[in-house]
């Protein structure tokens, strides 16, 4: 029907513009033209509507995508202006920015329940995948977080039931050679800070410090044992922990991401005397909200192993982040972390010295001691002698085995 409307319309034009060209020899002028112009389409429309098509010309059917408008989402994006992009300027969030609900507030996020959300997270990874599902999910997460599977014990993703066990996999011996430095890296991660700790403040950002009194608790524990074989023992924090005369307190903190290996090692031989749960939030350990939150590593759950090595006090404390919760120390089957029982601000003690022997449990340099799901942080506190120093740099990737420093 179109073709023949078409076919209608260009013997019209023809006729109006032999008719116009008569004309124009007749009265020799521009009206002539026009008029046999106007005639035609005239004519034009008349055959469209009888052929139900409108608009203006010879024009071909319209399609239905055609009247769909065309959207350039980049070039869009980059006429805003910059501040628009920010979620804090937008109108819709202004009355809640007034009212003190801005989604970017630090109450808000601190009293989400990312407890709950961690025990959803945990029990979603032991679900078993089916085998036919295994290759494709397991390499998105292996893609999303560049984890190096060339590494990994078992390098078939098909082997893996479940995300947790992918969290959880071991590496080759060899690719994890152990430094003979007295002290190595307990785990493979990223070094956010190290130095000396003053005042009993230790720096969790820089211009933020967190007390170590908060994070490690009242050392009762220690001062038992102390009366039992020194006597009362009673002054400042640093003295409670019985460091020894002419040493001090040094700390490091390592982040694992996501992508990193989950497993950590001891750092060096010690004997762990004592274990601390500090039933907790779970809020993210990631360098940018360690900015934002004050004090995080004393508000998030975490596990504080205490114990002595050749230069006195030695403290390894594993920190719960969100999706975090689990937290497994190999040689204590009690521990059981980010249960609904559990309630913040109290703690769980377990004495090793009392289940194990005066010495507790000893732990070699290298040895498996712990894992995480997912990615959190190592904190290391430790009594060394004045002349240690680190062979670190902040921001400097590091794995297990490689030397943090040497007295």
């Amino acid at each position: 029907m179109f073709h023949e409307c078409c076919c209608y319309e260009r013997a019209a034009l023809r006729r109006g513009e032999e008719r116009a060209e008569g004309e124009v020899g007749e009265t020799g002028g521009w009206e002539a033209r026009v008029r046999g112009l106007s005639i035609s389409s005239l004519l034009c429309q008349k055959m469209r509507k009888t052929a139900k098509v409108s608009g203006p010309g010879l024009l071909r059917p319209k399609r239905w995508f055609a009247s769909m408008p065309r959207f350039s989402l980049k070039k869009r994006l980059s006429q805003l202006p910059r501040h628009a992009l920010r979620m804090k300027s937008w109108q819709v969030l202004k009355p809640l920015a007034f009212a003190g609900l801005r989604p970017t507030s630090k109450a808000v996020y601190s009293r989400a329940p990312t407890r709950l959300l961690s025990r959803l997270w945990g029990l979603l990874n032991t679900v078993n995948l089916p085998l036919w599902l295994r290759r494709p999910l397991l390499a998105v997460y292996v893609w999303a977080f560049s984890v190096n599977m060339q590494e990994a014990a078992v390098e078939d993703l098909e082997k893996y039931r479940n995300l947790g066990e992918l969290f959880r996999r071991q590496l080759k011996p060899s690719v994890r050679p152990i430094d003979s430095h007295n002290l190595v890296s307990p785990a493979d991660g990223k070094i956010l800070h190290f130095g000396r700790v003053q005042h009993c403040q230790v720096e969790q950002v820089k211009g933020l410090t967190y007390p170590l009194e908060t994070f490690f608790g009242p050392q009762d524990w220690r001062m038992r044992c102390y009366d039992e074989v020194k006597g009362d023992v009673k002054g400042s924090f640093q003295e409670q922990l019985g460091l020894q005369k002419g040493s001090r307190l040094y700390h490091c903190v390592i982040y694992l991401a996501p992508g990193d290996y989950h497993r950590f090692h001891s750092p060096t031989d010690w004997c762990i005397h004592h274990r601390r749960h500090f039933p907790g939030s779970l809020m993210s350990v990631n360098p940018g909200v360690a900015h934002w939150i004050k004090g995080l590593f004393c508000q998030n759950e975490r596990v504080v192993l205490s114990g002595e090595w050749q230069y006195g006090f030695f403290s390894l404390t594993a920190v719960g982040a969100t999706n975090v919760g689990s937290i497994k120390i190999n040689c204590d089957q009690e521990l059981r972390t980010n249960c609904s029982r559990h309630v913040k601000g109290r703690y769980h003690d377990a004495s090793y010295t009392e289940r194990y022997g005066p010495l507790g449990v000893f732990k070699a340099k290298g040895a498996d001691l712990g894992e995480f799901n997912l990615g959190s942080t190592i904190v290391l506190i430790f009594e060394a002698p004045r002349r240690f120093q680190f062979d670190l740099s902040a921001g400097r990737k590091i794995r297990v085995g490689e030397a943090l420093g040497n007295p």
